[in-house]
């Protein structure tokens, strides 16, 4: 069993031990908390857990917090990794969920999830979008699997930026997103009140406050005016 320190210079995090099961570890073990935080797009240092240790952890870790704490975290790479979302853009995600499922359910297209629906994306890659949108043929027999971290990418994934957030950690989202199978991601922006559309990794359609955002051969018909949305959350 190794030891490794997770330092991230003077201003950041205190020296903290741990023990890194070499045959369990996905990061090398020789990595500071600086180059973990780097890795994951640098974000800021108190959304990463260090129990269990950085490159350890599992999805029976994701589901132990969200049931005994109340935390919800997405997995990368063994690290868990707390979602951020504050009460505003949290009212703004119940909007867009009110509004989309709306849609889906009249015309019987699939499934909405907030922000608590884990999905393992990619091997070993828990994301929890805070809205997407999953197809009835993502579900064979239109039959829900039973476990609680599915195996599924949505068709839809829609993220709300938070200040937490950086412009690398959703790029790495975004390239894990596509890598899944998602066919459309959005990104909503409440401090710039705009919104980008992404159908691939490289094309993206910057939206205005007084555009709409499009579902495209996604969801045929489906438009939410950015205005409409932005005021309905009283931003």
């Amino acid at each position: 069993m190794a030891t490794v320190e997770l330092t991230a210079g003077p201003s950041a995090l205190p020296l903290v031990p741990i023990a890194l099961p070499p045959a369990t570890s996905v990061l090398p073990l020789d990595w500071t908390i600086a180059d973990v935080l780097t890795h994951l797009g640098g974000i800021p240092p108190e959304r990463v857990r260090l129990f269990p240790p950085p490159g350890t952890a599992t999805e029976k870790d994701v589901e132990e917090l969200d049931d005994h704490a109340d935390r919800l975290c997405e997995l990368i790479d063994g690290v868990l990794v707390e979602k951020t979302m504050g009460y505003k853009e949290s009212i703004l995600a119940a909007e867009i969920i009110q509004v989309l499922a709306a849609f889906v359910r009249t015309h019987d297209l699939g499934l909405v999830l907030g922000e608590g629906g884990t999905l393992r994306v990619l091997p070993h890659q828990v994301r929890i979008p805070d809205v997407c949108f999953i197809s009835w043929d993502r579900f064979p027999n239109r039959q829900l699997p039973p476990e609680p971290i599915p195996d599924l990418a949505p068709d839809l994934a829609i993220e709300v930026l938070s200040k937490g957030n950086t412009e690398k950690e959703m790029q790495r989202k975004l390239r894990d997103y596509f890598a899944a199978g998602v066919r459309l991601v959005w990104y909503i922006d409440p401090r710039t009140r705009s919104a980008k559309s992404y159908t691939t990794e490289s094309e993206c359609l910057d939206i205005a406050e007084s555009q709409s955002l499009s579902g495209g051969d996604v969801l045929p018909g489906f438009e939410l005016p950015l205005r409409e949305l932005f005021a309905k959350a009283a931003m």
